[in-house]
């Protein structure tokens, strides 16, 4: 069975879905507490509303840190890939082991996985995302240059934003909010 909870942060109200397995969703700031609602239940239909176990609490803890600024490390929060293809799992490991403050483009992520020519399949596995920050999608640039899309609400003005926090600068681009 799948639960899920609502939590505040400095950029608005997020959700984050949980199974017995571990996480099974992360919402993005959402302006108030019932977008955020409609959004987890969007992703994750039926879902019941639950206060969530120590380890989510904690994984809830570190999302509003590092929206407020912090680096928290997300590597040991429990995800449940159960529901994604072999290929996204792979795609989501690399990712995961982006430190804040640090990007890659779509094809170095495609070169670890082995092809350089799987950078628009990688960038397919992340616009399926079902984890960002947790799996931070948003420290994936393009490459010469650009900063690449981002299918979270805002769009590449949210990817800017977290990668700002961060103290990231997306390659190619001018002081992020100087």
């Amino acid at each position: 069975m799948t639960q899920f909870t609502l939590f505040e942060t400095s950029l608005g109200w997020c959700g984050l879905a949980w199974t017995e397995t571990g996480l099974a969703a992360v919402r993005l700031p959402a302006p108030d507490r019932e977008a955020a609602r409609k959004a987890v239940l969007r992703q994750e239909p039926g879902a019941a509303e639950a206060a969530p176990p120590v380890w989510a609490a904690a994984v809830i803890a570190d999302i509003q840190d590092l929206l407020a600024g912090g680096k928290p490390d997300f590597s040991d929060a429990p995800i449940d890939f159960s529901q994604v293809p072999a290929f996204n799992a792979g795609v989501y490991a690399i990712t995961r082991a982006i430190p804040p403050g640090e990007t890659l483009t779509y094809g170095e992520v495609a070169a670890r996985l082995g092809d350089k020519n799987l950078a628009r399949a990688v960038g397919k596995a992340l616009g399926e995302n079902p984890w960002p920050i947790v799996v931070p999608c948003h420290r994936i640039t393009a490459a010469g240059g650009k900063l690449g899309g981002f299918t979270a609400p805002g769009g590449a003005g949210t990817k800017l934003k977290l990668l700002a926090i961060e103290g990231a600068k997306a390659a190619g681009q001018p002081e992020l909010f100087g």
